[in-house]
């Protein structure tokens, strides 16, 4: 297929996007008709009752996807008529699509679109969830730094962080860092938070961030009340996970993180130097 019809049909499709008052977008099934090379409505209607076969075999309301309304349509001497017509939503147009005759060229075209458009939507979750995880890790570091900070001003030892630190994981895992890190392959160097999932980056920081406001409230001077104070503040946030049917330790663990940084970094300077292309 020529780049020019390539061009031609994704701009026709995408021009002839709806929105509704809360911002959701559709498309009326009388216009992919005819974007879709159909010329007989009836004919359309039979991939429609397909594609709606496909929505609920996949777990899906066919009227969340595929609604009911009137057109009204102009006739001769000014006269007016209503048709049915149906709302779509993008997972419908693709369910149409694959259930469309593959020898039309429009509907080929479909096809590769919305495996196409479906794969950069996952694409972007998972890029935003990489994101994600990243800030949850700079902002643990972060919070991890400030609390070290909080140790030696009230303490007077160095040490104390880091014994501090794995009695919060002992508390929050049920298991020591040392545990946790053969359980992950975590390298002996490495520290365990570069492999946790971002729930557990978060729950370090808020139990960690409790420990240094009431580190610094109650004028704590021991490692002994620090230590107890994470641990119970740790022991609380393990308790609120369990509740919602999240055991730590029993979540897998997440790529390197530097690793994450790395390709993400790469990703931008190329998003940056190399403009998008149709292929």
């Amino acid at each position: 297929m020529k780049k020019e019809i390539i061009q031609s049909l994704t701009n026709n499709f995408e021009s002839f996007a709806n929105q509704t008052e809360q911002g959701i977008e559709f498309w009326l099934a009388r216009d992919l008709q005819h974007l879709l090379g159909y010329t007989k409505w009836d004919n359309f209607i039979n991939v429609l009752n397909k594609a709606k076969t496909s929505c609920e075999v996949s777990g899906h309301e066919i009227s969340d996807h595929f609604a009911d309304v009137g057109k009204t349509i102009k006739m001769p001497k000014g006269a007016e008529k209503e048709v049915p017509d149906i709302m779509l939503t993008r997972y419908a147009c693709y369910l149409i699509a694959q259930n469309g005759d593959p020898r039309k060229e429009e509907i080929a075209f479909a096809q590769t679109y919305f495996a196409l458009q479906t794969r950069k939507l996952e694409l972007i979750q998972k890029r935003i969830e990489e994101s994600e995880r990243i800030s949850a890790r700079k902002k643990l570091a972060e919070t991890e730094k400030e609390l070290s900070g909080v140790i030696y001003e009230q303490t007077g030892a160095d040490r104390n962080f880091a014994l501090i630190r794995s009695k919060g994981d002992q508390a929050l895992f049920g298991h020591s860092t040392r545990q946790m890190k053969k359980k992950w392959d975590v390298p002996e160097k490495r520290a365990l938070a570069d492999f946790a999932p971002t729930i557990i980056l978060k729950a370090k920081d808020f139990a960690t961030e409790i420990t240094i406001y009431n580190a610094k409230e109650k004028q704590m001077r021991t490692e002994s009340q620090i230590s107890k104070e994470h641990i119970t503040n740790n022991k609380a946030v393990r308790n609120t996970l369990l509740k919602r049917g999240i055991r730590p330790e029993s979540l897998p663990p997440e790529e390197d993180i530097k690793k994450v940084e790395r390709k993400l970094s790469s990703e931008e300077k190329k998003s940056s130097k190399t403009p998008d292309k149709l292929e």
